[in-house]
């Protein structure tokens, strides 16, 4: 969604944790997050002046921060979404479409596409042809890599590449993929 904050006046994006940087680096590196900066708080002392710092022992965590997001303009605060207290660690408002709709509910959202290939497979490179030339960023997993053939089966009922997602639904192959954007103008 970062491209969506970016469109709506939003400069950076951050993600303050209680952790230490090197966790940070490798949450980053694995999640593909790199349009948020990442801000370690390995003494928890922010998350514990803003009032969020909580006693997480009983999940096995420690101290932790509370869920929240804020926005922040010129270093003031001007909205807040924190989760309720409550058992667990909830995820209900402080996720990143809350703050979006906060901020602007009419933007324009990117497509999330995952696609599924082998290697040496014409119509996978016609399916990223057709996604590039659109202009559409895709996740790509690769069959024998990070992928099986089983898993390509339970997911999209078949066990050949490519296959589209767009968005969570199933598009299908290459000509599929075709038809969705002849459909879409």
């Amino acid at each position: 969604l970062a491209p969506a904050f970016k469109a709506s006046g939003i400069d950076a994006i951050y993600c303050v944790s209680v952790n230490d940087t090197h966790v940070l680096n490798l949450l980053q590196e694995r999640t593909n997050t790199h349009n948020v900066i990442m801000l370690p708080d390995g003494d928890a002392s922010f998350t514990q002046g803003m009032g969020m710092l909580v006693d997480m022992s009983q999940l096995g965590m420690g101290k932790r921060s509370w869920r929240y997001s804020m926005l922040v303009d010129n270093c003031t605060i001007t909205k807040m979404f924190v989760e309720a207290k409550g058992p667990g660690d909830p995820f209900e408002v402080s996720d990143a479409e809350t703050m979006l709709n906060f901020i602007n509910p009419n933007v324009v959202r990117p497509r999330f596409v995952a696609l599924y290939t082998s290697e040496n497979c014409s119509s996978c490179a016609k399916a990223k042809s057709l996604l590039n030339v659109r202009g559409w960023p895709f996740e790509e997993h690769k069959l024998g890599k990070d992928t099986s053939r089983e898993l390509l089966y339970a997911i999209a009922g078949k066990p050949t590449t490519p296959v589209v997602f767009i968005d969570g639904r199933l598009v299908g192959n290459a000509e599929d993929l075709e038809r969705y954007f002849k459909l879409m103008g």
